[in-house]
C-alpha cells in the first residue's frame, strides 16, 4: 500500500447556517424583524440603513386575483406604505365595493396582537387538518401533554386514560394520530425522544441532502455514544470514512433539539404592524409587501471598498463582516419572496372573502397553499405565523384566510368560519321574544344545504361568546 493524492467532487450541506438564518427570519413578526436588523447594523460596520427616499414598496405584479365583481372598480395607484401611520393619501386606492371602510374608522395600522404559544399554534394546525372529529379529539389530548420543549413525555397508555370517558382509544389509534401531529410545524415536535425529534427533522429535508442517510444511521444508532466515541469511534463502528461521519455529524448538529422553544421562548408583541397590504385597482385585487416586511438596509460601499486597501488582519475581519452582511440581505430577500408568494396564493383563493366577508371564506389548508407555492407545509406555517395584512376590511392576521371545512349537501364544502358567520346573522335577525334554539339553527342551516349537528352549532355559538337561546330572550 502507498499514499497517493486524489481529487473528488462534492457538495456542501443543505442545512447551512445561512439556511437556518433564513428560516428564523421567516417566522419573525415585522417588529421582531426590525429589531433583528437594527441589532445587525449596530454590530456589523458593513451594514447601513438605506435612504428612505430610495426605497419603494415591493408590489406584486402577476400575483393579482380577479375580483368576483369588478363593475364598481376604482382606478388608483398602489399604496405607498401600508404600515407607516395608516393615513391614506389622495393618490392611494379608494376602497370599492361598498362596506369596505376600515373597522376603526381612523385607519390605524397597529393593532393589539394575541399571544400565541406552542399549544395554540399546534391546535390551529390540528383544526385545519383532514382528521376526523374523533382523531382531532385525540390530537388535542396529545398536544395538551407536550412539554415546553415540544416533547411528548407521557406514555400512550396515560393519553388513553386521559381521553376517557369521551373517547375509548387504543394505543395503536393514538400512535397513528401522533404521527400526524409530528408533521406539524415546528418540525420535530411531539417526539418521544431526542433521536425521534432529530429523525423527524432529517425526514423533512430534501432527499438529495448530502450525508442525509448517514445522519439517519447516526441518529438511529450511536447518537448517545458520540460524545464518548468521537468521530473516529463512530466511523469505525459504522465502517465509514471519518470525513463522511464528520459531515453527517455537522448536519445533525444543525438540527433543533428543542423545537417547542421556537414559540415558547418568543416575546409576544404588544402591537402588530402589517407585513402586507391588499387593495383593489380596476377590479383586480393586488398585494404588496410593506416596508417592515422588507427593511431598508444595504451594504456600506465605503467599507466594502476599504477592504482592498487594508492590511491582511483588518481585511480578513471586514471580509467576514461583508459575507455576513450578504447572507443577511439574501435571507431578507428570501423572506420577502416567500411571503409575497404565499400572499398571492391566498389572494387567488380567498378573493370572495375580501369582497363579501366571512360568509364567503372557503375551506383552505396549509397543504393546499404549500402545494401551489411549491414549498413544505412547515414553510407556509412559518411564513404566516404572527403576520398581518392590511385590507379594506381592516388589519387581519394571515391565519384568518384559513379555515377547516364541512361537506355540504351540494357536494362542496363550507368553511367553519363561514358557518359561524351564518349563525351570527341568523341570531342577529331572530325575533328577540322567541330566540332560535341550537336545534332550530341546525335545521335552518340544513335547509340551506349545510348539514351540521346541534352540538356543532352550540360549539360555534359558544366560540363566538353568544349566549344560549333562553338567555337571549328580550321582552318589550
Amino acid at each position: 500500500m502507498k499514499a497517493r493524492l486524489q481529487t473528488s467532487l462534492g457538495q456542501h450541506l443543505v442545512m447551512t447556517p445561512q439556511l437556518r438564518q433564513a428560516i428564523r427570519l421567516l417566522q419573525m413578526s415585522s417588529l421582531e424583524l426590525q429589531a433583528e436588523v437594527a441589532e445587525a447594523i449596530e454590530t456589523n460596520p458593513l451594514l447601513e440603513w438605506t435612504d428612505e427616499a430610495q426605497h419603494e414598496p415591493v408590489a406584486g405584479d402577476p400575483g393579482d386575483a380577479q375580483s368576483p365583481s369588478d363593475t364598481d372598480a376604482d382606478a388608483s395607484s398602489a399604496p405607498g406604505d401600508a404600515a407607516d401611520d395608516g393615513d391614506w393619501s389622495s393618490d392611494e386606492p379608494a376602497w370599492a365595493g361598498g362596506g369596505f371602510d376600515d373597522e376603526d374608522g381612523d385607519g390605524a395600522a397597529e393593532r393589539m396582537s394575541e399571544p400565541e404559544d406552542l399549544s395554540s399554534h399546534l391546535l390551529w394546525q390540528l383544526h385545519l387538518s383532514h382528521l376526523s372529529g374523533r382523531d382531532r379529539h385525540i390530537g388535542a389530548a396529545l398536544i395538551d401533554s407536550l412539554d415546553e420543549d415540544g416533547y411528548l413525555r407521557e406514555p400512550l397508555a396515560a393519553i388513553a386514560q386521559a381521553l376517557l370517558p369521551e373517547v375509548h382509544a387504543g394505543e395503536d389509534e393514538i400512535l397513528a394520530v401522533l404521527h400526524q401531529v409530528q408533521r406539524f410545524d415546528p418540525v420535530g415536535v411531539a417526539a418521544r425522544s431526542l433521536a425521534e425529534c432529530l429523525r423527524l427533522q432529517l425526514d423533512a429535508l430534501a432527499g438529495d441532502t448530502p450525508s442525509l442517510e448517514l445522519a439517519r444511521r447516526i441518529v438511529d444508532g450511536p447518537l448517545e455514544r458520540l460524545p464518548r466515541s468521537g468521530i473516529d469511534g463512530i466511523a469505525h463502528e459504522l465502517r465509514c470514512a471519518p470525513a463522511e461521519v464528520e459531515q453527517a455529524v455537522h448536519l445533525v448538529r444543525s438540527l433543533d433539539p428543542r423545537p417547542g422553544k421556537q414559540l415558547a421562548g418568543l416575546d409576544h408583541d404588544s402591537y402588530v404592524v402589517p407585513d402586507c397590504v391588499i387593495w383593489r385597482q380596476r377590479g383586480m385585487w393586488k398585494v404588496a409587501l410593506s416596508r417592515q416586511a422588507l427593511p431598508r438596509v444595504s451594504i456600506h460601499r465605503g467599507y466594502e471598498q476599504m477592504i482592498r486597501r487594508c492590511g491582511e488582519g483588518d481585511a480578513g475581519y471586514l471580509r467576514t463582516q461583508l459575507q455576513e452582511a450578504r447572507w443577511l440581505l439574501k435571507s431578507l430577500e428570501a423572506r420577502g419572496d416567500t411571503l409575497l408568494k404565499v400572499m398571492r396564493c391566498l389572494l387567488r383563493q380567498q378573493a370572495a372573502f375580501l369582497e363579501f366577508g366571512e360568509q364567503a371564506l372557503r375551506p383552505l389548508t396549509l397543504r393546499e397553499i404549500a402545494g401551489e407555492v411549491g414549498v413544505h407545509e412547515s414553510t407556509v406555517s412559518r411564513a404566516i405565523a404572527r403576520k398581518y395584512v392590511r385590507t379594506p376590511r381592516g388589519t387581519l392576521p394571515l391565519k384568518a384566510f384559513f379555515a377547516s371545512g364541512i361537506d355540504t349537501e351540494g357536494g362542496g364544502e363550507a368553511s367553519s368560519t363561514a358557518i359561524q358567520a351564518m349563525i351570527r346573522r341568523l341570531i342577529d335577525d331572530e325575533n328577540p321574544r322567541k330566540p332560535l334554539s341550537d336545534a332550530k339553527l341546525a335545521d335552518v342551516l340544513k335547509e340551506d344545504g349545510i348539514p351540521v349537528a346541534r352540538r356543532t352549532v352550540a360549539k360555534y355559538r359558544e366560540a363566538m361568546n353568544i349566549p344560549a337561546s333562553h338567555d337571549r330572550v328580550r321582552i318589550g
